[in-house]
């Protein structure tokens, strides 16, 4: 239903304008699935895209939070305006999210050029739920500057962040665990800058020499973009200088080639997926409710009678037929 009795184009102009209550409100019904809230969305759509997108990312404890915060300062410095995503772990009960991470930045909400929304991660695997994509979009057609996603510590699942933002910065800090997590096939390819955090403690030089020996290994093409090692200690704000220079410098190479094309379309593939596997999920059991179905499927698989793959290929066949 309409926002207390807006029509849409009231909304998206409102959105359009900056007007945080009305994207608020927004961006909780994209979290329930709200099908007024895709209507929204489809008007801002064409207004996206303009803003500077950058993701953090990394385990729990890396101190992505404390960065981010010093990110926020810096960009206002530079007289940037500043979204921020913080994507917490869901509760198991609410689905809503911890707000753990907000805490941490919460003196920025006093500023009116900067507007935090902390998400729920909603189980999608690599931490980033659809209403965390839709989040981005909002954020972009309200005009910021720079919007930032921070995601939770989620182990390998990060990949879904770099299909989503422009530039991605891996949190790293040495006596974690992390840089054995970081060394893994596949990982490498997410981080445009590693950050290596809290590098004060020991046994930092060798994890920054390991990730750079493993750099150097990776292949490419002359005029790709090389990742960059950067050193910080977040708590008192050594490297951050060095930070934003690398942030600058791998934006200054998107924008100087193609680089800036293929990160939107890849940006979009991640979108197209998400929201597909969303509203499929929403009509197959949109179907199912009220029939029983859904119940006997689960008895058949409990039973020993069925298993889950020979009862979604069921489904799909069924629900094909009818369409």
């Amino acid at each position: 239903m309409p926002f207390l009795g807006e029509s849409i184009e009231e909304t998206v102009q409102k959105i359009l304008a900056g007007d945080r209550r009305t994207s608020g409100r927004l961006i909780t019904r994209l979290e329930d699935g709200d099908d007024w809230g895709k209507e929204i969305m489809k008007r801002l759509f064409p207004r996206t895209g303009r803003s500077m997108t950058l993701g953090l990312t990394g385990a729990g404890g890396s101190g992505k939070s404390s960065l981010l915060n010093h990110l926020i300062e810096r960009f206002r410095k530079m007289g940037k305006t500043v979204g921020v995503i913080a994507v917490d772990p869901s509760s198991p009960f609410s689905g809503g999210a911890f707000l753990g991470d907000r805490i941490r930045i919460q003196h920025h909400t006093r500023d009116d050029k900067v507007y935090i929304r902390s998400m729920a991660s909603r189980g999608y695997l690599g931490g980033l739920a659809r209403a965390t994509t839709e989040a981005l979009r909002v954020m972009e057609a309200m005009g910021f500057d720079v919007v930032m996603v921070e995601t939770l510590g989620a182990g390998q699942d990060e990949i879904d962040v770099i299909r989503l933002v422009q530039t991605c910065l891996l949190v790293i800090t040495p006596g974690m665990g992390d840089e054995i997590q970081a060394l893994k096939a596949g990982i490498m390819e997410i981080g445009d800058i590693f950050v290596l955090n809290k590098s004060d403690l020991d046994g930092s030089i060798q994890v920054l020499r390991s990730i750079e020996a493993t750099l150097s290994l990776k292949p490419g093409q002359e005029g790709e973009w090389k990742p960059k090692v950067i050193s910080t200690v977040a708590t008192s704000g050594e490297g951050i200088d060095d930070l934003m220079e690398g942030i600058m410098a791998h934006q200054d190479y998107l924008h100087n080639n193609d680089a800036m094309e293929r990160a939107a379309f890849q940006r979009v593939e991640q979108e197209l997926g998400l929201i597909f596997r969303d509203e499929l999920e929403r009509v197959i059991f949109k179907g199912l409710k009220g029939t029983g179905k859904k119940r006997r499927y689960i008895r058949s698989i409990i039973d020993g009678k069925s298993d889950p793959y020979t009862v979604i290929e069921e489904i799909l066949e069924t629900f094909l037929k009818e369409r």
